[in-house]
């Protein structure tokens, strides 16, 4: 089965903590993002979802990488997140399917339980650059 490929955004708050989201009925927090519509870029869904799902508009994005784990809410299914570095124009507010949103630090421990790519995959490689 092919893996669920997602775009997300890296938001970081003047205190270096990042916004993570929780979809509802899920139990694990995430980036921010989602998957492409037919014909969208990048930088299209990133725009897209962080308006629906944020209520706050794009205003910069810069590619971070590619990671992949497990699916957090798709037992026996791998998850690719295209990553952006993102900066957002607007204060963010739970909307559209989000339940929660919070701002953690990248640094473990988390209070909060996170999907195993934002966990296992993309917090090391943020925390690796220092």
């Amino acid at each position: 089965m092919a893996p669920i490929e997602v775009v997300t955004a890296l938001i970081r708050d003047g205190d270096g903590r990042i916004l993570a989201v929780r979809k509802a009925g899920t139990g694990r927090f995430m980036l921010p993002g989602g998957k492409r519509e037919p014909g969208e870029d990048d930088l299209q869904a990133l725009s897209r979802e962080l308006g629906e799902e944020l209520g706050v508009r794009l205003a910069a994005a810069t590619p971070f990488g590619r990671f992949e784990a497990e699916a957090a809410n798709e037992p026996g299914r791998r998850v690719v997140g295209h990553v952006h570095l993102a900066e957002i124009a607007g204060a963010p507010r739970a909307a559209a399917e989000i339940a929660d949103m919070r701002w953690i630090d990248p640094a473990p421990p988390y209070p909060v339980a996170l999907a195993p790519l934002l966990e296992t995959r993309i917090l090391p490689a943020l925390l690796a650059l220092g």
